[in-house]
């Protein structure tokens, strides 16, 4: 990482609630081609999320710690606060001297973005303040949140507009906290009612839904220079599974999570 950063565009994107089992699913069977393509293998990494619901999760992920590989460690990490003793940090991290990975990218002269998504980051009290005060610059609107059957194209739109104005030699870091997998999700499958509810299946067409506008993000993010992308799930969520429903619990399908990064080429 230490030379990604600096040459690179860095973007982040964190797919709020995605299920391991069922992003795999989707990218096995071809319902996802926009994100399977830039898969490793075309498939997802299987991690453990490093908290239960989102804002846990995203001060963890904020403070350096990604998703971590779901088998026996140690696991040498992309970024990390310098700190005395670690033992996941090796020659090849991005190493910064701040409490975070986003004020740590400032320093280095990257313009921080962040394009909230779920209530974390709607900036209307203190606690939806907390992670997007972290930025230079933060975007919120009610079409990027849950409720929106629009809202992952709304934040696309956003994030065009962002890059598009920024000049071309300023490196972005450009975050996205995408909603549109998080309750309620049921608009997203044709034939699904408010009356029904959420399941497993609208779920996956949430995840079809957002993998229509994937590309569009992906090309605002390579537009300027090569990007290094890292597209995650901060936790996943039950659907019945063994009486559970929804997140911040302890079981497997909260846990586990689908991880992957790569790079997007420069666009020519």
């Amino acid at each position: 990482m230490n030379d990604v950063v600096g040459s690179h565009d860095l973007l982040l994107v964190t797919l709020d609630t995605l299920r391991y089992d069922v992003a795999q699913e989707l990218a096995a069977d071809g319902r996802i081609p926009n994100l399977a393509r830039h898969l490793p293998g075309g498939v997802w990494e299987r991690r453990h999320a490093p908290g239960s619901f989102t804002y846990a999760s995203h001060q963890a992920m904020f403070a350096g710690f990604l998703p971590t590989p779901a088998a026996p460690g140690p696991h040498p990490r992309l970024f990390a606060a310098r700190f005395e003793g670690s033992e996941t940090t090796a020659t090849d991290t991005f190493v910064y001297d701040t409490p975070d990975l986003v004020s740590g990218l400032a320093a280095v002269g990257y313009r921080t973005v962040c394009i909230g998504g779920v209530g974390f980051f709607n900036k209307r009290g203190p606690l939806g303040s907390v992670l997007p005060g972290m930025f230079q610059e933060s975007h919120w609107e009610p079409e990027f949140g849950v409720p929106s059957p629009t809202s992952f194209e709304a934040q696309v739109a956003r994030a065009e507009q962002v890059v598009a104005g920024l000049p071309r030699e300023q490196r972005l870091f450009l975050f996205v906290n995408v909603s549109a997998l998080h309750q309620p999700n049921w608009f997203h499958l044709p034939g699904a009612t408010r009356d029904a509810g959420d399941s497993r299946a609208t779920h996956a067409a949430a995840l079809e839904y957002v993998d229509r506008h994937m590309g569009r993000l992906f090309a605002a993010a390579r537009s300027r220079r090569p990007c290094f992308a890292i597209v995650c799930s901060d936790h996943g969520t039950a659907y019945g599974e063994d009486g559970y429903s929804g997140h911040r619990i302890g079981h497997d399908v909260v846990w586990t999570v689908p991880y992957a990064h790569f790079f997007l080429d420069e666009a020519s």
